[in-house]
């Protein structure tokens, strides 16, 4: 008797995972396509940023700007300890900036499903934040070392902007380079429908290289 086959992995990526495949070039994108196809497969991967996420967001829920951000260091396990150190002085920058604690509130984003054609791409924010006037914002984090690139920054907001009502209706979305402190919103130049086309051009080849990959 023979073993029944394998269901096949259909394609799907994260919003991180998306925007990171459409910043890489040539070949790199295969080799990208391909890892995540693995780790899909495993059902490995583990987030090391948990601790500071939530750190920051009780900074923000408690209006203590930068307290818990500042003690999550000395509680996070030692090998991520450097990581923590390297975060905390840019998530804290950008945390001031946003004026005084009191005026601010966390705001609850839920996930949604994108659709770049037959492409499902999972949208999740990290957190919203709400301004005493009114405001609010859908935060996702950036942790790389090197500073999100221009197209990644469009990819990952145009995306989050395209399901607000789901996510936080009404909100800005938000993508703060957490290590230099700095937040990109969308350019008021941006052409969305442009976009739109480019994005859809970047899943179909996602698609076609993870069915390579198989």
């Amino acid at each position: 008797m023979t073993a029944p086959a394998s269901t096949p992995l259909t394609p799907y990526a994260t919003l991180l995972g998306f925007t990171r495949y459409v910043d890489r070039t040539g070949p790199t994108k295969a080799t990208f396509v391909g890892g995540l196809r693995k780790q899909r497969a495993s059902r490995s991967g583990f987030n090391p940023h948990g601790q500071f996420v939530k750190a920051l967001k009780a900074d923000i829920a408690f209006h203590t700007g930068g307290t818990h951000l500042a003690g999550v260091v000395d509680v996070v396990k030692p090998r991520w300890r450097p990581l923590y150190q390297a975060l905390v002085p840019g998530a804290t920058a950008w945390l001031h900036s946003l004026g005084d604690p009191a005026a601010l509130d966390l705001a609850q984003t839920r996930d949604a499903l994108a659709m770049l054609g037959d492409l499902p791409v999972k949208i999740n924010p990290h957190f919203g934040v709400r301004h005493a006037d009114g405001r609010a914002e859908a935060v996702r984090l950036h942790f790389d070392e090197t500073p999100p690139s221009e197209e990644s920054v469009l990819a990952t907001l145009h995306l989050m902007a395209r399901h607000m009502d789901a996510v936080l209706p009404h909100a800005e979305p938000v993508l703060v380079d957490v290590r230099r402190g700095q937040a990109h919103r969308m350019p008021t130049d941006a052409k969305p429908d442009q976009i739109e086309r480019w994005l859809s051009g970047e899943a179909a080849a996602f698609q076609a290289i993870w069915s390579t990959a198989a």
